[in-house]
């Protein structure tokens, strides 16, 4: 497991990953972004800023980076990045297969990315990733998972996803929607030839969306390492949106509604590792303070209370337009 790499580091923020879906491409669905980007969204514009950002989590102790083939040129980004660091060997680099990026670098496109879990979309995504990353991929994820993908029944997919395992690259998914904990179990039963075929869940958890908890406790205790996406639900958690008791506990604490918000995700005993969205360098020191906040009981109940349905939740999130 690459993921063993991180046993050893002893920075708190190791914990902490940077995930690329905000900076590989000009829109996405991050409330604040305009701010956060500004009106220059070049193709150089943002391989620049995502390689400070790159740059900055990694003097900080990040050791984990995620992006995916639909975050626009993230992976490129990534790559570029990594042979520019020939210092840098001590990292676990993650991608994601099975949505396709068709905004072609605009922020209004109809459509901006098309899912297929297919085989054949493995094998064609697989050659790009490869083409990019070669063999500093450590982890490959099927994206967005739900229970009624067919990337849960294919064995003919399975087969190949272990053939790729069988080579040392770690297979994982990631989950999405309302029925995460059931797109998860669901996972944990896949085999090949007996054997467990994922080794990671990457799912959303946060102080408004909590029930994927249960599964993912399931999930750590069968040994898969667990990744947790959109801690900040889209910006629904940051300072400028966030729920009064979330402001509230951030003061008490001296910190941003952000690092509070991580904190309460990477205090779950589950999680492996927690993914920062920033999109600034200023976003990103800000979310590592995570890492050192301290919560009492009675600030962890003002916070629980926060939790959506979560149909409501994905609904709200499906709302939120792409900036």
């Amino acid at each position: 497991m690459p993921f063993a790499r991180l046993a050893t580091a002893t920075t708190p923020t190791c914990h902490i990953g940077l995930g690329l879906a905000a900076v590989g491409r000009p829109g996405y669905i991050n409330l604040g972004r305009n701010a956060d980007l500004g009106e220059d969204r070049s193709v150089e514009t943002l391989r620049t800023r995502t390689h400070e950002l790159l740059d900055a989590a990694y003097a900080q102790g990040v050791r984990y980076f995620d992006a995916a083939r639909s975050y626009g040129r993230s992976e490129e980004f990534l790559a570029d990045w990594l042979r520019k660091r020939t210092d840098v060997d001590d990292v676990v680099i993650g991608s994601k297969w099975g949505y396709t990026y068709t905004a072609d670098w605009t922020t209004d496109a109809e459509r901006h990315e098309v899912k297929d879990h297919s085989l054949a979309a493995y094998e064609r995504q697989r050659a790009e990733t490869e083409a990019l990353l070669g063999d500093r991929l450590d982890l490959y994820q099927i994206h967005s998972v739900t229970p009624e993908s067919p990337a849960l029944t294919d064995k003919e997919l399975h087969a190949r996803l272990a053939e790729a395992a069988g080579r040392g690259l770690t297979v994982g998914f990631s989950t999405s929607g309302p029925a995460q904990a059931d797109a998860v179990r669901a996972a944990l039963a896949v085999t090949v030839d007996g054997e467990p075929l994922f080794r990671t869940v990457q799912s959303t958890y946060n102080a408004l969306e909590t029930s994927a908890g249960p599964a993912l406790a399931e999930a750590r205790d069968a040994g898969l390492t667990v990744i947790v996406k959109e801690g900040m639900a889209n910006g629904r958690l940051a300072a400028a949106h966030a729920p009064e008791a979330l402001r509230a506990v951030a003061e008490e604490t001296g910190l941003g509604c952000d690092a509070v918000a991580l904190a309460v995700v990477l205090r779950q005993p589950w999680a492996g590792v927690v993914l920062s969205g920033a999109a600034t360098t200023a976003q990103l020191a800000s979310n590592l303070h995570a890492a050192a906040v301290g919560l009492t009981d009675d600030q962890l109940s003002r916070l629980a209370a926060l939790a959506e349905e979560p149909r409501a939740y994905w609904e709200r999130r499906g709302e939120l337009p792409w900036h």
